[in-house]
């Protein structure tokens, strides 16, 4: 039994954080041999904060692409990646809620690190999906 996972879900946002998050589980999965998985997960509808009123379908539109363009980074730092996932809603629950479902054994992301009043007034996806996840956390910074 080895002590590496053998599924890794890179969780990405398309931030420069999340493009250091991709190298390293590019880097991780290609050393450990697992299996990669990517997810994005995108406004099911617009926010209090959102730039622009866009419909859901357009979200969903914008969300895969935005997705399709990561699975590309990824491949491109040398990943090969199993199955990409779109999920609709909060990052940090469908983030959970994938990883369990899917037998992940580690999540790996990117984190902003925002400011202490910023983070408990937005709160941060990053910290939600480490006390969260059912397996272990990797989180990328600069």
């Amino acid at each position: 039994m080895s002590i590496f996972p053998t599924r890794i879900l890179l969780a990405t946002d398309g931030s420069p954080e999340a493009q250091l998050a991709a190298t390293t589980a590019a880097d991780l999965h290609e050393s450990t041999d697992s299996e990669l998985h990517v997810v994005y997960v995108g406004e099911s509808r617009p926010t209090f904060l959102a730039q622009t009123e866009a419909e859901p379908a357009e979200l969903e539109r914008e969300a895969q692409r935005l997705l399709d363009e990561q699975v590309s980074r990824v491949e491109e730092a040398g990943g090969n990646v199993k199955e990409a996932h779109l999920r609709l809603g909060r990052a940090d629950e469908e983030i959970v809620d994938l990883a369990d479902s899917l037998g992940i054994g580690l999540i790996v992301m990117g984190s902003r690190g925002r400011g202490r009043i910023r983070r408990a007034l937005m709160g941060s996806v990053s910290d939600s999906v480490v006390r969260h996840a059912h397996c272990p956390v990797t989180i990328v910074r600069e």
